[in-house]
């Protein structure tokens, strides 16, 4: 009988991507190995689900490796508006659901530098709200739900709500949280904090947004008011990371590291993980704050 690390393996065979599940054995071993086989059968237990979130993730790097050679010919992101994003991602239902969103979801497992910054948060940020017996989160921009769900593994005395625009992701990240037997813990809301700012918490997650945005210092302080006076938070960035839906160009740590301390936030430890080597490689960093 197949284990489910070797059904992800024999659906990547045909791809471009055909040893991404070897290396990322090498690279992180039984952990990565037993993790990844219980997210894999939570959300993809059919050979049909699995080949079609295959799908996605084979569309998904495509479509970045594309991008990426433009941005190492140009230097720049292709320019475009918060709109003109939102209209072609979020909104756009079929594109998040067979691709973007499943796609997403398998990358942060097969790409080196995305599992690295998830044990970042799981080895530095979820210990904290557990001994601290956190009793309320919030998810700012949920995406595919995996920060989520592993801050209520980890941290079981905590209930969580996530936000996003996205009814897609909504739905994604709901269903990711059922699957995991979580769902009485959290719910998912489909709504822009930039907007209304919901009432303060002691703990706040935010990964991977402020990028896409045209102003990431609206979010920032936003997310400033969303967290209470000694509360925590993980926020999380992309630098020289082209994608479809990617407006803010962060060239630089020290750039992001400004932008937080100008939003009144004070960093207690970060990470910086690269995708590959090189002069400007793209890489996503993480950052405890208080």
């Amino acid at each position: 009988m197949q284990s489910e690390i070797e059904r992800l393996h024999l659906r990547l065979a045909p791809t471009l991507f055909r040893d991404a599940v070897l290396r990322a054995q090498d690279a992180f071993g039984v952990p990565w190995e037993a993790e990844m086989m219980t997210v894999l059968a939570a959300l993809y237990p059919t050979d049909a689900r699995l080949s079609n979130a295959v799908k996605g993730y084979e569309a998904f790097c495509v479509e970045i490796m594309r991008l990426q050679m433009d941005f190492d010919r140009t230097g720049e992101y292709a320019p475009q508006t918060y709109e003109e994003a939102s209209a072609a991602v979020y909104g756009n239902t079929r594109y998040m659901s067979d691709c973007y969103l499943p796609g997403l979801l398998l990358a942060w497992y097969l790409w080196p530098h995305h599992y690295r910054q998830i044990q970042f948060f799981r080895q530095a940020f979820v210990p904290q709200m557990a001994r601290a017996s956190a009793e309320r989160f919030y998810d700012v921009a949920t995406g595919t739900g995996i920060y989520s769900r592993i801050a209520l593994q980890g941290a079981r005395t905590a209930v969580g709500v996530g936000f996003d625009i996205s009814p897609a992701s909504c739905t994604f990240t709901q269903n990711h949280i059922g699957a995991f037997g979580l769902r009485e813990r959290y719910r998912s809301v489909c709504f822009n904090v930039m907007e209304d700012t919901p009432e303060p918490v002691d703990w706040l997650i935010c990964v991977e947004l402020a990028e896409h945005l045209e102003s990431p210092m609206v979010l920032l302080r936003t997310l400033r008011k969303m967290l209470r006076p000694g509360g925590r938070a993980f926020i999380a960035t992309a630098l020289n990371a082209p994608n479809s839906d990617h407006i803010f160009l962060y060239r630089t740590v020290d750039e992001v590291l400004a932008h937080l301390r100008t939003a009144d936030f004070s960093v207690e430890q970060f990470q910086v993980n690269a995708a590959r080597p090189g002069p400007v490689p793209p890489e996503v960093a993480a950052f405890i704050v208080t």
